[in-house]
């Protein structure tokens, strides 16, 4: 093999090592019940996706996890695809379309359709070509989509099988609409914002002259006393949906309102007469405790309208324009229909105050536009039925979310559940399976239209009822005829179904469902979702929903939630602040194992993750470090006649004849293995990836390779033993640290495996087998580690620890009192403890070299020294003669000054922030570095009082 270079250059190796694993077959799984299965399915990025710091954070978790599994024996397989993103999907193609000065609707369904598929195939699987650069282990093989042939025959069976069931209705109810998109969306699809708006106050005259009532004083209304009016005041957000009022409502209990009730109002401009009625659902304390009724735009004035037997007036057309509303308002714009209402109801002397009222408005996840509650005629799920199995599951523990604090969340939400509008009004998706007769619809006396469009008023449960007996029909397959009535005259339902309806039968259609396959069979359940907050209730509780409807078990054993990336500040990343961090810039500048390690070590489990570009500098510095360490031990074993092979059993055989640092080095790893199992077990990332660094970085490269310099010129034995360790210690590393930084941990390993001549054990369930797999030696399939019991050694570590604080030690004082790089100060030991002196005497030479020091004596008692700087180092004393190396009054001058300076920092920087007008003024970030400022500033004033005391007793 060519041997290691010089310089880590991640762009010599990643995209050739990626190419390799794939070529080998080395990311493939196939049914083997001779091993057990461990799978995870990818949260499909949408077609429409680039890869982002979110979808870098998820798949480098999921692809640790993978890994790890696959190299403890499991038979892992990730499954990877892509989802449709209906909406997001038919937006970029509209304004693709747009920029051709042409609309969807110019070209017609079928062409439009036609348009989307070329697009996806052009651009949709970009992101599957990113997630590949991050080094992601998917069984490629395996690529699904949500609108691929056998995903979509599992859309249209869980459709009909739900159908059958009851669970699938059509109805007329309140539902969140996007104008922007138009659409209906659900209730997730629609987070609410708070929005800084007004509410307005408007008068509605009495019907009946003479009616006039009394209302007590109130700063509503701005009157200081009480008066009478003719006119009922009434409060709202939305000024133009008056237009839609039926009724207006009072509480029963309200005084202030007891006469009016069962009257009647007239609406303002309209001269339409409202009946006033009484109900509970109002609530007397907001506005002046009287509320406009709206019934086709109001989910809370739904109810009411349906109570009392309302009218049902949809106001707005799918596009947020007025429509059935007096002449002078058809055709606005809602929110230029509101402006122009202002105008008018203040000119007619029927406005009352205008208050600025801050209020939750639901805006769509796609375009972000302020929805408008509205009437419509959709595809609903009932979804109690559904969520009861999955609440149980959750509370008896058969899937555990992670971190714990979700699922309190979860169960909050499924245990409140609303049911699910599935019906989207686009063409880019999954088309409803169902059918609509139309001589049918004439028999029944229902316009065939009102088969497809959102109905102006809310049928009753007779008309439903007799729309699905005369000529509804859901079926798997285009139907030829009717069945009620043989007619042949069918039409399609025009709506898709949400997106996520694909997507919650994810974890099981990815392996064939409906089919009964053998990866279906072998795989499911699988074993642990990665994903984030945000789609909690979008996917996870739905797809365990679907899982126990079709599959009749959990779709997953553990939900890992991970959190979400932000900036330094705390701010989420988003293009319209400016922060964004590209991953593929940083793999570019860095590597991918530099992006992956920084990503984990950035945050607690479950906890955000706060970045900036610099922080990717402690990943490439590591895989440098450990790039210039394996250099070291490479050159190290191959120049030497004691060529290392079959290293590790050797080192059990013989462990109690090696030195004190090859125990301590091998205890260490031990400890190690331990602790980063434990952490990727139980999803401590970061844990995981902190042990690796402080015991490669600390452990390894600042002690035992020093130390390994100096064994390695002793005796041939020792030789012997130092290499077989360092061969040892690094090619185990290699393989803990594979899962996090897989790239530069296989171009290493390859290396040592080649120059050490050791051969490798294969992870694989029936126990480890030695290798005889040809060109699948890779790293991916080597065993994990697994800790010896008898190399854990706490009296080597003990020994160790005490070594290495007394050369600490040694090499603190001796940089902070300047004493010159090439000098060789002696040192004097001194001991009540024989077995401390024992030590010492043996591993004087030792001390020395990572010391630098002069001779080394050991004493059991100190002795009198007159220039010399004194230590005490866990009951050892030290004396280190500096007479002839230092200035001694030079160094006194040099602290005092340095002191004196950190005097006034600190006297100015303490009436700084004594200063009121500066802690509750100035930013706060600026108050807590001033203050992070000032402790550092006396922690070295302590410091520098410590050494000037000891010079001043030279």
């Amino acid at each position: 093999m060519p041997e290691l270079p010089p310089q880590y250059n991640p762009k010599d190796v990643e995209e050739a090592r990626y190419q390799w694993w794939e070529s080998q077959g080395l990311f493939r799984a196939e049914p083997d019940p001779s091993r057990k299965p461990y799978t995870i399915v990818i949260p499909p990025p949408n077609v429409t996706g680039i890869l982002h710091m979110g979808h870098a954070l998820n798949n480098t978790i999921q692809d640790i996890l993978i890994r790890f599994k696959r190299m403890q024996g499991f038979n892992a397989l990730w499954v990877p695809g892509t989802d449709h993103a209906g909406i997001a999907t038919q937006n970029v193609v509209e304004k693709a379309l747009a920029k051709e000065g042409k609309r969807r609707q110019d070209l017609g369904r079928d062409a439009f359709i036609k348009r989307v598929w070329e697009w996806k195939e052009q651009y949709g699987n970009t992101i599957l070509y990113q997630l590949k650069r991050l080094g992601s282990s998917c069984d490629w093989r395996r690529t699904r989509f949500t609108m691929d042939e056998g995903l979509s025959e599992a859309v249209t069976e869980v459709f009909v099988r739900l159908h059958e069931k009851g669970l699938i209705y059509r109805g007329n109810y309140i539902i969140n609409w996007c104008p922007r998109c138009q659409t209906a969306l659900a209730d997730e699809e629609a987070p609410r914002e708070e929005t800084q708006g007004k509410l307005y106050y408007i008068r509605y005259p009495l019907e009946v002259p003479g009616s006039e009532f009394r209302v007590p004083s109130s700063p509503k209304t701005r009157n200081p006393k009480p008066e009478t009016r003719n006119y009922v005041e009434v409060a709202t957000t939305r000024p133009e949906t008056m237009l839609g009022d039926t009724a207006i409502a009072v509480h029963p209990k309200d005084k202030r309102y007891k006469g009016l009730i069962g009257k009647h109002a007239i609406l303002p401009l309209v001269n339409r007469k409202l009946p006033i009625i009484a109900d509970e659902a109002v609530d007397p304390k907001f506005g002046t405790g009287a509320v406009k009724v709206t019934p086709a735009h109001d989910p809370v004035d739904f109810q009411l309208g349906k109570k009392h037997a309302l009218e049902f007036l949809n106001v707005m057309t799918d596009d947020g324009r007025m429509t059935n509303v007096p002449k002078p308002y058809e055709g606005l714009d809602r929110f230029d229909c509101r402006s122009k209402l202002i105008v008018d109801l203040e000119q007619q002397g029927f406005l009352g105050p205008i208050d600025e009222h801050l209020h939750n408005v639901g805006h769509c996840y796609r375009c972000h536009t302020a929805i408008e509650p509205r009437l419509s005629l959709q595809w609903f799920v009932k979804m109690q039925p559904l969520a009861q199995p999955a609440i149980k599951a959750v509370k008896d523990g058969t899937i555990t979310f992670v971190p714990s604090r979700w699922t309190k969340v979860y169960l909050n939400w499924m245990e409140n559940i609303q049911d699910w509008c599935i019906s989207r009004q686009i063409w880019w998706g999954h088309r409803l399976p169902v059918y609509y007769c139309q001589a049918c619809a004439g028999q029944a006396g229902v316009r065939s239209s009102e088969f497809g469009v959102r109905s102006k008023t809310t049928p009753t449960n007779y008309e439903l009822r007799t729309m699905n007996k005369w000529g509804v029909i859901v079926s798997k397959t285009a139907p030829t005829k009717c069945p009620a009535c043989g007619g042949t005259d069918l039409r399609q339902d025009e709506d898709v179904l949400d997106t996520w309806f694909s997507s919650w039968l994810w974890p099981f259609s990815t392996l064939g469902w409906p089919k009964k396959t053998k990866d279906l069979e072998y795989f499911y359940p699988t074993s642990t979702l990665v994903t984030a907050q945000e789609i909690i209730f979008f996917w996870v509780a739905r797809m365990i929903m679907a899982g126990y409807v079709c599959m009749k078990q959990p779709p997953f054993a553990k939900v890992y939630i991970h959190g979400t990336v932000r900036d330094l500040t705390g701010k989420k990343m988003s293009k319209s602040l400016g922060n964004i961090i590209d991953p593929l810039e940083i793999i570019d500048q860095y590597g991918t194992d530099a992006l992956r390690y920084t990503l984990v070590t950035a945050t607690a489990i479950g906890q955000d993750v706060f970045l900036s570009e610099e922080r990717f500098a402690v990943g490439r510095n590591f895989a440098n470090k450990l790039w210039n360490a394996t250099r070291f031990v490479l050159s190290t074993v191959a120049s030497g006649e004691w060529r290392v092979a079959s290293a590790h059993s050797s080192l059990i055989t013989h462990h109690s004849s090696l030195t004190v640092p090859d125990r301590w080095i091998l205890s260490r790893l031990q400890r190690t293995i331990i602790r980063v199992t434990t952490s990727l077990d139980h999803f401590l990332f970061n844990d995981a990836a902190n042990a690796l660094y402080d015991f490669l970085w600390h452990d390894v490269c600042d002690w035992y390779l020093e130390i390994a310099k100096i064994q390695l010129n002793q005796t041939s034995d020792v030789r012997h033993q130092t290499s077989g360790v360092l061969v040892h210690v690094l090619e185990t590393s290699l393989r803990l640290l594979h899962p996090i930084m897989p790239f530069v941990t296989e171009e290493l390993w390859q290396h040592v495996r080649s120059v050490s001549g050791f051969e490798f054990q294969v992870s694989g369930s029936t126990g480890t087998r030695n290798s005889k797999l040809g060109t699948r030696n890779s790293i991916m399939v080597a065993e994990w580690p697994k800790a010896s019991k008898r190399m854990v050694d706490d009296e080597a570590e003990a020994l160790m620890e005490r070594l290495q604080a007394v050369v600490t030690a040694i090499r603190n004082t001796r940089a902070e009192l300047n004493v010159p790089l090439g000098s060789r100060p002696l040192v004097r030991l001194s001991s009540a403890k024989p077995s401390v002196r024992t030590f010492f005497e043996t591993h004087r030479a030792l001390l020395q070299a990572l010391a630098q020091t002069g001779e080394v004596s050991v004493d059991a008692t100190r002795r009198r020294e007159k220039h010399a700087a004194a230590m005490v180092v866990d009951g050892i004393e030290i004396l280190m003669p500096l007479a002839g190396l230092i200035d001694l009054k030079k160094e006194e001058a040099r602290l005092q000054q340095k002191i004196e300076e950190l005097n006034r920092y600190i006297s100015q920087t303490g009436v700084r922030l004594r200063d009121s007008q500066f802690v509750t003024k100035a930013p706060k970030d600026v108050v807590e570095d001033t203050k992070a400022r000032l402790a550092q500033a006396e922690e070295t004033h302590r410091k520098l009082s410590d050494l000037l005391a000891l010079v001043q007793s030279m």
